[in-house]
């Protein structure tokens, strides 16, 4: 308990100090923890016996990050994005020089890394660039965090107080339906409390914020949580001690980064 507690507030330093420093060190450590919780990815699943192109793949997430942020900086056109094509398909010609009896899942799985985690992470990077694509404003990615916090915070104190009707026992046999409703509960009073500070957002659009991602972060968890029994895997990683890996920490982001994201978009635009 006491690993996991100092794990969890000096993470937590890190990751605030990533947002309040500025617009470089926001894309570097969200670049960094991006390519790394890839990397965990395709690790956690190598047990299976399945083996995706781990190289090629980090190295095309880190340039799907790069160019994302680059659009944000410079305002390019975004048909340079094309450049992606011939790295995101080398890896159906890298499988062509292994010998492996199931090529195309090896494939598969290669792109099912992009999309689960690369992509909702820069769909978050971007929330900081919302407001004006000409500046960097740390407002909506913290606001994203504080609301996650929150609903994890009351998840599990009203699950742990009240909690008696299992919300989806099969995956995740300790949530409640009682620590869902407290998470939200949770969350949107932290929605509130924000909208007094960060007064350019409306209390209503943060209170919609709060629930989608009160929503689609348990959703996020469930998935990860299917992910890592389909593979007999307690922890999807050991990088964050007491706390297992960064698909632990982030499971909630990454199903609700981008549901977040088109939200906020189509109600700021």
């Amino acid at each position: 308990m006491k690993t996991r507690a100092i794990t969890a507030f000096f993470f937590t330093i890190v990751m605030l100090g990533s947002i309040f420093l500025g617009a470089y060190t926001f894309t570097g450590f969200y670049l960094l923890l991006s390519v790394l919780a890839l990397a965990e990815f395709y690790k956690l699943i190598r047990p299976s016996g399945i083996r995706p192109h781990r190289t090629v793949g980090l190295v095309v997430s880190a340039l799907i990050f790069t160019l994302t942020a680059a659009y944000h900086f410079f305002q390019f056109d975004t048909k340079y994005l094309l450049l992606l094509i011939p790295l995101v398909f080398s890896v159906f010609l890298c499988e062509l020089y292994k010998k492996d009896k199931i090529p195309f899942a090896n494939i598969s799985y290669t792109f099912v890394g992009f999309i689960y985690v690369t992509v909702p992470f820069c769909f978050y990077f971007s929330l900081g660039f919302l407001n004006d694509w000409n500046s960097y404003n740390y407002h909506l990615p913290l606001a994203f965090l504080l609301l996650l916090w929150a609903s994890d915070t009351g998840a599990y104190l009203f699950g742990m107080k009240l909690g008696k009707h299992k919300l989806f026992e099969r995956h995740s046999p300790k949530k409640t339906w009682e620590g869902f409703f407290g998470g939200m509960f949770t969350s949107v009073l932290v929605s509130y409390l924000i909208s007094l500070f960060f007064i350019e957002i409306s209390p209503l659009i943060l209170a919609g914020m709060a629930i989608l991602i009160v929503c689609f972060g348990t959703l996020g968890d469930l998935v990860e949580s299917m992910l890592k029994r389909s593979l007999n895997a307690k922890d999807s990683g050991s990088l964050l001690p007491g706390h297992g890996g960064l698909l632990d920490r982030f499971d909630g982001l990454l199903m609700a980064g981008p549901i977040v994201y088109a939200y906020l978009y189509l109600i700021l635009n």
